[in-house]
């Protein structure tokens, strides 16, 4: 049996957005988290879809292999990555974590937003993630959380992730 360093890999991935309302009434984009629109009047400030919850699994998977962070892999500063879909990055990382002989064993991530509530559309999220990284959905949980009226992300004005991934290989 290999040691455990070489069979056993976890990473950690955050990303936090400043919401402003979405337009015409200000510059926010629409609300995306976990490939799912949410209805909402305010969004991300963002380069790409700003969608936290996939830019924040995206670094877990990538520090758990290892590999550069979302920032280095897709800088926002290309124009190339202006309103992209964060599922391309999602499925970047996937597609270079198995490319090194990895295996996604599980991804646990948990939102910070006041408003709105995300329990109504936590199995389509976590089903999104799954489908992008072609993992069963039993491999992904998502939860949901307030900051109690306690700073940006209390107050509204931002959205916050954490997530962790685990890689193994056989």
């Amino acid at each position: 049996m290999r040691n455990l360093a070489e069979s056993v890999r976890i990473g950690h991935g955050y990303d936090l957005h400043r919401l402003e309302p979405q337009a015409p009434s200000g510059p926010g984009r629409p609300l995306v988290v976990g490939g799912v629109r949410l209805d909402f009047d305010r969004g991300p400030i963002a380069h790409s879809d700003g969608d936290a919850l996939l830019h924040a699994v995206t670094d877990a998977l990538l520090a758990a292999a290892s590999l550069p962070d979302i920032g280095q892999l897709f800088p926002d500063n290309d124009p190339r990555h202006e309103s992209q879909d964060s599922r391309d990055f999602l499925r970047e990382a996937g597609d270079r974590v198995r490319a090194l002989g990895w295996t996604i064993a599980n991804i646990d991530a948990t939102v910070i937003l006041e408003k709105p509530k995300l329990s109504p559309h936590k199995a389509a999220m976590r089903s999104c993630i799954a489908g992008v990284l072609d993992i069963d959905v039993s491999r992904v949980g998502i939860k949901g959380k307030t900051h109690e009226k306690v700073d940006a992300v209390g107050e509204g004005r931002a959205i916050e992730v954490h997530a962790v991934a685990l890689l193994v290989r056989d």
